[in-house]
């Protein structure tokens, strides 16, 4: 009987977690964030291209890009970028910087903008979830 209740409480949390956590399409960013955003990518520019779609490295737009990211979370892609870019000096930015920048990425790939800045931590970065398609 024991394993049944451990089971079912299990199954309880998963499926409230499942509906409370959050992803790009709830607007986890502002407006203001992805404008401070941009006003920082000519860092990214330089290898990725003035539209962000690749060239030398890979894209941060479009099907390719948001394909690789699918299924994972904010936390991990601010991570990655935090960790490896600029590719002359990672981590040279703020952590505040990256999280600009990642807003501004939100932007040009068309996920909403909210009332609340993106986190400069991984931590809550991880519960929003990276959706490619709108739900």
């Amino acid at each position: 009987m024991f394993v049944v209740h451990v089971v079912v409480g299990l199954a309880t949390v998963a499926v409230t977690f499942a509906q409370s956590s959050r992803s790009v399409w709830d607007g986890v960013y502002t407006k203001e964030q992805a404008t401070r955003g941009a006003l920082s990518s000519g860092l990214c520019t330089q290898c990725h291209g003035d539209s962000f779609q690749g060239d030398p490295a890979p894209p941060l737009t479009g099907p390719d890009f948001l394909g690789k990211w699918d299924g994972r979370t904010v936390g991990d892609l601010f991570e990655l970028i935090r960790q490896t870019m600029p590719d002359d000096d990672p981590g040279a930015l703020t952590r505040e910087q990256y999280a600009d920048l990642l807003a501004y990425i939100f932007n040009l790939n068309k996920f909403p903008a909210g009332t609340t800045e993106l986190a400069d931590e991984a931590e809550p970065l991880k519960q929003i979830r990276f959706q490619a398609a709108r739900p």
